[in-house]
């Protein structure tokens, strides 16, 4: 029934009406009793919209956060009440910690049983308050329209981040009018002063060592080019976090690579050695800086950023500009002194040449063993600029983090902020839906053991995800800290387990190499990326490889650890 251009619908055809208007295509999930409704809807909806069935709830928020990532626009993931709900809840963490913009749609009992312990019954919005932007319990269908437009503005507006909504049965059955409108557009953000450009101008001007310190905001944003570009102006070099980690091209002169407790030698020491450290979409993490109370103490510091909470809130800062970080960036770049530093560049020919000496060291100490550089030195030999690089979190992270050569914007997908092992295989399947891209998959076997029921979910899709296994039968990073801070007391962290990846690959149906050395893992890794569909690689490592450099804990850059032979 149409009236006035309005539309009678149920709530649940509402929601994917509203999903569709607001230019969702493909969305990610698990059916269940409280949400039969919605799937209905998606059925018959079927032609406008996609929908990628998981074999976990908590696969499926991953892949709508690894959706997000490679494209940037809003990740979105459905699920039933109760246990349904609560699976989210890691993957909803994992996207708030590292800026993700996501809307989780989940089903309740009806509203006269909230409150009751019905069956499946869960206050996931109280669950949820902590990590989400926002949430929202729809009590009236008359409003589920616009909360759902509005959750999709809040997600994508400022800093980015997951919404929830929870929607009662009865809310999903009840009928109202629906009014078709545009896709919402980001809050307006506010504009920098010009006083404070203006200050943060003078500040570069006056410098004679500066360091651009680029995070997940800038990676987000777009900005490469202007990166870029107030580097060769000012003469300056760039370092990245590790959520910054494709924003620059890895071939790019000027850029130094990840810093911060395993980041590159070079980038971590220009970092200490700057007198100006210009921050842009960081939030100066532990991770990266170490003890803060010795970090940057020769230089003065300038943070850029969208949200207000993040300034000064680790470090304390000489200038701190809320805003826009595109534009408010593109102001400074227009207005700072061209100039030269030929010091400040001899100082990192050094330590780039210092960089290649330890990473020369290293690979002499570990002989002809199969070691993480050199299976990257293929992996990157074969890939190309287009296919992302996904990881769970461990050693293998890291060392991702330090020598997958990226070359454009938006091909990673890690889970930073949170640490989640378990979130690459999932992310990499939404990556894979978002692109149609080849998604390569770095994971160590512990990680991978986490959600490895996700195999299902790409085989039943021919997604093409190449699945890398660092197989050390350890929890690697952990038995790198037992090994330098605890005795080599390795309490639980060897995993004696008998899994056989090969066999479980067999049992999922998709095709798999076991590589023993770096000849076969290049055949593996070549007949891999030449794979219509998932393929799986298990290839061994010594359990007792280090991630280095390693800052020790409660460590700044001078404790720095480079070599086993310091350990």
């Amino acid at each position: 029934m149409q009236n006035n251009g309005k539309t009678a619908m149920t709530g649940a055809r509402i929601v994917i009406e509203t999903l569709i208007e607001q230019g969702v295509t493909d969305v990610f999930g698990y059916p269940g009793g409280q949400v039969l409704n919605i799937y209905d809807e998606l059925y018959l909806a079927s032609g406008r919209i996609n929908h990628v069935l998981t074999a976990h709830e908590q696969g499926a928020s991953h892949a709508a956060d690894g959706y997000s990532r490679v494209t940037g626009k809003v990740g979105v993931v459905i699920a039933t009440s109760g246990p349904g709900a609560t699976n989210l809840v890691t993957g909803i963490a994992t996207a708030m910690l590292d800026s993700i913009p996501m809307v989780a749609i989940t089903g309740n009992v009806p509203t006269n049983l909230i409150g009751r312990d019905s069956f499946q019954e869960i206050n996931i919005t109280g669950v949820t308050i902590p990590i989400t932007k926002h949430n929202y319990f729809v009590a009236d269908v008359n409003e589920l329209a616009d909360t759902i437009r509005e959750a999709f503005r809040i997600a994508k507006s400022g800093r980015p981040g997951p919404v929830l909504i929870d929607i009662p049965k009865d809310v999903q059955t009840a009928v109202c009018d629906f009014e078709p409108q545009g896709v919402v557009e980001p809050y307006p953000q506010p504009i920098a002063p010009d006083e404070e450009i203006d200050r943060a101008v003078e500040m570069i001007n006056a410098c004679e060592r500066p360091y651009i310190y680029i995070g997940g905001g800038a990676a987000g944003a777009g900005m490469t080019r202007d990166i870029m570009a107030l580097a060769e102006k000012i003469d300056g070099y760039i370092g990245c976090t590790f959520m910054g980690l494709s924003a620059l091209s890895n071939s790019y002169d000027r850029f130094l690579g990840m810093q911060g407790m395993h980041g590159r030698y070079a980038s971590s020491m220009a970092n200490k050695d700057a007198d100006l450290i210009i921050g842009l979409g960081v939030r100066f993490s532990d991770r990266a800086t170490g003890n803060t109370a010795k970090y940057a103490r020769g230089a003065k510091i300038i943070q850029i950023d969208t949200d207000l909470a993040e300034i000064g809130k680790n470090v304390p800062v000489d200038i701190g500009i809320i805003g826009d970080i595109v534009s408010t960036f593109s102001r400074i770049l227009a207005r700072v002194k061209r100039r030269e530093r030929p010091e400040w560049g001899a100082h990192i020919a050094a330590l780039k040449a210092e960089e290649a000496r330890i990473d020369c060291e290293a690979e002499k100490q570990a002989g002809g063993a199969m070691t993480p550089k050199k299976i990257f030195d293929v992996i990157n030999e074969i890939k190309d600029d287009d296919t992302i690089i996904a990881t769970d979190v461990g050693q293998h992270q890291m060392w991702t983090a330090q020598y997958v050569n990226f070359g454009r914007t938006r091909r990673f997908a890690s889970s930073g902020g949170l640490g989640t092992m378990g979130y690459g295989l999932g992310a990499a399947i939404g990556a894979a839906v978002a692109t149609g891209d080849r998604t390569v998959l770095i994971t160590g076997d512990g990680s991978f053991g986490m959600n490895l029921n996700e195999l299902a979910t790409a085989v039943t899709y021919n997604s093409p995800v190449v699945i890398v296994i660092f197989n050390n039968g350890v929890l690697g990073m952990v038995r790198q800290w037992q090994t330098l801070f605890f005795g080599q007391r390795y309490s639980n962290t060897v995993l004696g387990r008998k899994t056989d990846f090969i066999k479980l690959a067999d049992a999922f149906g998709l095709p798999r190499r076991r590589a023993e050395n770096i000849d076969e893992f290049r055949a593996a890794f070549s007949e891999a990326m030449r794979h219509d569909g998932p393929f799986l690689i298990d290839t061994y490592i010594d359990m007792d490889e280090f991630v280095l450099p390693m800052l020790p804990p409660g460590g700044s850059i001078e404790d720095m650890i480079t070599t086993k032979a310091k350990v």
